[in-house]
């Protein structure tokens, strides 16, 4: 990877990712293509915790460490952390990763189901599987956009889902590094776009969209490597007409490194 040009879209985790990619050898690009923005809504909020005494969740599923402690902050705010607690040690409480983990340790709350490593929505209903939802009542808390393949799993199981929200997935209010990147895709400047969710495929060509430069966009990818952190983000890929030159698999950040330095080694030694 010495010396190649690596764009990066992930916000969060950019600044792990440049290091990870430099002590490869690559040069990164970094454009983050999401900006996250509280999206809780605290009375609605009260309205589903204080709902808890007469229709409880029969199970509660965490999706993500900073949208669980929104969760809690919230009702912290509004003095309904105990009927909160109170409700989710009745009921089943299933985890996604380990910063949901995390956040519900420290909030005392007893965790009953797991999802494995690499911890996407396939672990999620694998944990799950067992459990009888017809009718019963699901929250899930969501993260920075609707798991639609979550949801509609627990719906055709018969489960009653309601969504708490908590944060979203916003263009960045700054869009000068995604049109920087785009000029760089249309230079040939870039040698690989790094995606490690199916959000940044989504609002980069937003991004595009609104500046009128979609098609040529779609074009500058589908002539660049493109790596993809699983099946989900090439998924989104594939329907924005870009295929993933490359998947993670697992779908994790080592394998998605690991095979992306050996695409560009290869590309290389041609």
């Amino acid at each position: 990877m010495r010396g190649r040009n690596v764009a990066i879209l992930e916000n969060r985790l950019g600044e792990h990712l440049i290091g990870l990619i430099e002590k490869r050898g690559a040069i990164p690009f970094w454009a983050p293509a999401l900006a996250e923005e509280p999206d809780v809504d605290p009375p609605a909020i009260r309205a589903m915790v204080a709902g808890f005494e007469h229709t409880p969740p029969q199970l509660a599923i965490f999706q993500t460490g900073v949208g669980t402690k929104a969760l809690f902050d919230t009702c912290d705010a509004l003095n309904m952390t105990a009927a909160l607690t109170h409700a989710l040690a009745a009921a089943t409480v299933a985890v996604r990763g380990p910063k949901p983990t995390a956040e519900l340790r420290r909030r005392a709350v007893r965790i009953d189901l797991s999802a494995a490593e690499p911890y996407t929505t396939e672990q999620v209903l694998d944990a799950i599987a067992h459990l009888d939802l017809h009718g019963k009542n699901v929250i899930v808390q969501r993260y920075g956009e609707t798991n639609t393949e979550l949801d509609a799993a627990l719906r055709e199981r018969g489960a009653l889902v309601t969504e708490v929200p908590t944060y979203r997935w916003a263009l960045p209010r700054d869009p000068q590094r995604l049109i920087a990147l785009m000029d760089a895709l249309e230079r040939g400047a870039i040698d690989a776009v790094v995606f490690t969710s199916a959000a940044q495929a989504k609002n980069l060509f937003a991004a595009a969209r609104a500046a009128q430069r979609e098609d040529q966009l779609r074009s500058d990818l589908c002539r660049t490597l493109v790596a993809s952190i699983g099946p989900a983000c090439s998924r989104t890929l594939a329907a924005l007409g870009v295929s993933a030159g490359l998947e993670a698999d697992p779908p994790k950040l080592g394998p998605l490194l690991t095979q992306l330095q050996a695409h560009l080694t290869a590309r290389t030694e041609q």
